[in-house]
């Protein structure tokens, strides 16, 4: 029986599953405490995160026989991959587990923009009732931006397609003959046009020196006047002040975020204040269902390395 620590909240079952097998230390504040997270660490097989526990040299130094990590979810940036190999020990992710969850955020997020829920909701809640104050837009017709057609990328242009939505995509991965291209008439073009061209951006790539703000003044400025930008993705793909910028003046209709460059957000909060602006704590991809899915996807990879097994997800390094 090995040690397991799970050092943030996962599904009960899941967790349940974990415990009939090995024995577990869970405490979903743990991640917060370095010190007594090395402690736990100081005898573990085993270690399960979502993104709130930086896995880093320290930690593996803590952990001398850790042999697999759990990811419930599928960010990788808290968690140095490379450095983790180097100590044979094996992380492993949840791809796909939460795509859905991120996809019906989006186009919610697209709708909730276009017929101004937040800003009419305030106006009612204050006593207003002025109808024509709040015309929206409807999106059936409007042009969407994919950026990064990958599987989330993917489901929401399926979603928006049976919206009646016109589908452009920028992705150096993807080419006309991609499924998803063929199966939902995406049109591909390079970021210039797709900004330029596009009622909303949404954001799907990863964070990697090449797309650090992808998002930035310059970008912000080819946007059309009145368009919207959702981002569900990595909170450095989008430099706020400069998005800051646009709402206060009007240039941009409205912005969706799901994800910070710092969480929670650092004092001063440049958008603070924002109008027209969506702001959610990065739980897109947290609900019910892709809970579940993820973390019996972690368990399970977990239990499979300490039978001995390999891993059916390992994460690129």
């Amino acid at each position: 029986m090995a040690l397991v620590v799970v050092s943030e909240w996962i599904d009960g079952a899941a967790l349940e599953r974990l415990q009939a097998q090995h024995e577990v230390v869970v405490d979903s504040a743990l991640h917060a405490d370095r010190p007594r997270l090395f402690e736990a660490l100081a005898r573990a097989e085993a270690l399960v995160v979502r993104n709130q526990t930086r896995v880093d040299a320290a930690l593996l130094d803590a952990a001398p026989r850790l042999r697999v990590i759990g990811r419930v979810g599928v960010g990788l940036d808290m968690i140095d991959v490379a450095a983790a190999s180097a100590r044979d020990v094996v992380v492993s992710w949840a791809p796909g587990t939460n795509a859905t969850s991120v996809a019906e955020y989006v186009i919610g997020a697209i709708v909730a923009l276009a017929r101004r829920f937040g800003p009419a909701t305030g106006h009612v809640a204050e006593g207003g009732w002025q109808r024509q104050a709040f015309m929206g837009h409807e999106i059936a017709g409007a042009t969407l931006g994919i950026v990064g057609l990958g599987d989330i990328g993917a489901r929401v242009a399926r979603r928006a397609r049976a919206l009646g939505m016109h589908l452009l995509a920028t992705d150096p991965m993807v080419h006309e003959s991609t499924a998803a291209v063929q199966e939902h008439e995406v049109e591909l073009v390079g970021l210039e046009q797709l900004l330029e061209r596009s009622h909303a951006i949404t954001l799907h790539v990863p964070l990697v020196s090449t797309t650090r703000d992808l998002i930035d003044a310059p970008a912000i400025e080819r946007m059309p006047r009145g368009s919207w930008l959702i981002n569900t993705a990595r909170g450095e793909l989008v430099d706020e002040e400069a998005l800051a910028v646009a709402l206060r003046s009007g240039h941009l209709g409205g912005a969706a975020l799901d994800v910070r460059r710092s969480e929670p957000p650092a004092e001063p909060d440049p958008l603070a204040g924002c109008p027209n602006l969506i702001l959610t704590p990065h739980v897109a991809g947290v609900t019910v269902e892709a809970n579940v899915r993820a973390s019996e996807h972690a368990v399970d990879e977990v239990l499979r390395v300490l039978r001995g097994e390999r891993a059916r997800t390992p994460a690129p390094e």
